[in-house]
This record gives structure tokens, C-alpha cells and sequence, in this order.
């Protein structure tokens, strides 16, 4: 319950343990820090626990604590980047022919799993498809497509978390550290963190790093990118064929250290949500989750466009 973003998954998954149906394989698929791994584990937890809670560990029992403290034989995780080959593989197999001394399953958790060469496919297999019953796989991945056609296993496709979402969460997480954020700055990061929480929470940290005090101008000074003002003042330059403007006020970033990459995207994001403001006025706010604020100063600058020069853009 505490997994942000993924309900579907998380009520599916509570199901299968609530009534005694757990899978022998499952896919975990989408971009990084959705939150595949972290529901891996909770769910290695919830299988083996032993007094589930509405089909969630419950994190009292010496199984949950063994296994929050990485000292469990039961919960296996594998890097598969670093370990690809066929030899890591035979010991993997070699390992789920012993039971567990303890608990009911033995859970492999094998990340980026993509990355296992063909052969190490090939020897995975058959044990993939007919494991023993006390063995469960997790196969997690941000690359589902270069997956054999051969791995057969329950898939969940994890979206990228709403921005809101996010923004709660990390609320949560600056309360837990005592510094205060404002609204516009959690949501800086939200967007920022294109769905994922891992990185979320990885830009609050290094906000924490310089300050408890976390303000939109922080954010904009640790991530490197460009203030609205500025891009809306950029979109003019653009609009007024301005040349000159537009080259003064790139020089003014490159002299303020910015990195030219990040600034391309955030003026790609700026124009696309000119786009928006001008072909669905009515629903910006919750296509690019601004404030009314926001959305109103976005919607009056789309009237200088049209909608034809701004997809030129």
C-alpha cells in the first residue's frame, strides 16, 4: 500500500497471495525507478511471510525482518549486466534444486534481465518453465523487447508515476528529514523526474545537500535548467524573429554555466506545452500538471503562435 503509482499491480499481486495463487515467473517491465525492484522485494517478503496482512508482509515476523536486513538465504538478487554469462546461470540452476531451510519460497530476483546473452537464455529456460514449486522468478527489465519470445511468465508493465504522485511522496520524504519545500519546487521535481520516483527522490537529496530549505530556485540551480521567466522571454525572442535576443540570452546561459543539452530540452518542453495550451486549453492543467496559475500564463503566451509555427518549432 505504500507503492506509489502502480495500483493495478499491487492489487493483482495482493490478490495472488490472499488467495494462494502465486505465479512461477513474473515480468516486470518499465523505465527506471517506477518502482519494479522495490515491488519485487515486497512481494519476496509477502510470499514468505509468516502472517500476511491482507496479502502484504507484515514486517514483524522473523522472516519479513531477515529479509529487510539482506540476511535471508530465501531471497536471491541478480544483477544480470554484470552476471550474463551461461556459467552464472548453471548456478542458479544448480541452486533451485535445494529447498528452503526456511520459509515457503526461494524468490530470484534477476534485474535488467535483458541483458542475459542468448545462451544464457537458452539454459534459463527450461527451469524458467518448469521450476519447482517453492521457486519463484522475478524478471525485471526497462527493455522488455529484447526479450526472447520464449519467456513465458505473468507480466506487469509498470506507467511512469504522475507528477502529483511524486510531489506526494516527496512531501513525505521532507517532512521525514524535518526541511520544509515549497509546492512549486516538489512539483519541479516531480516533472523533473519523468515518472520515475528513484530519481525523484535522488534530486530532493541533493537539494537536502545544500539546503533545508527547498525553493523553486534551488531545484532550478541543482538540476541546471532554465527559470520559466527566462523561457518564456526566450519564446518571445522566437516569436519576434528576434536573432539577436535569442543569441544574447543563449550566451547569458552559457556564461551562467548552464549545459546546453539541458536547456534544448527544456525549450523542446516549453513549446510542446505552448502546443497544448493551444490546441486544449481546458485541459492543461492536468496534461502537464500545472497550476491554474501556470496553465493561465502558458495559455496567454499560446496566443501569440500558431499552431502551425509552433510545431515548426
Amino acid at each position: 500500500e505504500d507503492v506509489k503509482g502502480q495500483e493495478h499491480i499491487v492489487t493483482t499481486l495482493q490478490n495472488q497471495i490472499k488467495a494462494n495463487r502465486i505465479g512461477h515467473a513474473y515480468l516486470f517491465c518499465g523505465t527506471r525507478g517506477t518502482g519494479k525492484t522495490t515491488v519485487a522485494k515486497i512481494f519476496a517478503k509477502a510470499v514468505n511471510c509468516e502472517h500476511p496482512v491482507n496479502g502484504s508482509p507484515c514486517g514483524e515476523c522473523a522472516m519479513c525482518k531477515s529479509i529487510a536486513a539482506g540476511t535471508s538465504m530465501n531471497v536471491i538478487e541478480i544483477d544480470a549486466a554484470s552476471n550474463n554469462g551461461v556459467d552464472n546461470i548453471r548456478e542458479i540452476i544448480d541452486e533451485v534444486s535445494y529447498s528452503p531451510a526456511e520459509g515457503k519460497y526461494k524468490v530470484y530476483i534477476i534485474d535488467e534481465v535483458h541483458m542475459l546473452s542468448t545462451s544464457a537464455f537458452n539454459a534459463l529456460l527450461k527451469t524458467l518453465e518448469e521450476p519447482p514449486a517453492y521457486v519463484v522468478f522475478i524478471l525485471a527489465t526497462t527493455e522488455p523487447q529484447k526479450l526472447p519470445a520464449t519467456i513465458l511468465s505473468q507480466r506487469f508493465d509498470f506507467g511512469r508515476i504522475p507528477a502529483h504522485q511524486i510531489a506526494g511522496r516527496l512531501r513525505q520524504a521532507a517532512e521525514g528529514a524535518k526541511a520544509e519545500a515549497s509546492e512549486n519546487a516538489l512539483m519541479l521535481i516531480a516533472r523533473a523526474a519523468e515518472g520515475g520516483m528513484r530519481d525523484a527522490l535522488s534530486i530532493l537529496d541533493m537539494c537536502l545537500g545544500y539546503s533545508n530549505q527547498v525553493t523553486e530556485d534551488l531545484v532550478r540551480n541543482v538540476l541546471g535548467t532554465s527559470d520559466r521567466s527566462f523561457l518564456f522571454r526566450f519564446a518571445d525572442a522566437l516569436e519576434k524573429e528576434d536573432a539577436s535576443a535569442v543569441m544574447r540570452m543563449i550566451d547569458e546561459l552559457m556564461r551562467a554555466g548552464r549545459e546546453p543539452m539541458v536547456f534544448a530540452k527544456d525549450v523542446s518542453q516549453h513549446l510542446r506545452a505552448l502546443l497544448i495550451a493551444k490546441c486544449s486549453p481546458d485541459d492543461l492543467s492536468a496534461l502537464l500538471d500545472l497550476t491554474q496559475e501556470d496553465a493561465q500564463e502558458y495559455a496567454q503566451q499560446a496566443e501569440k503562435f500558431t499552431t502551425t509555427r509552433l510545431m515548426n518549432m
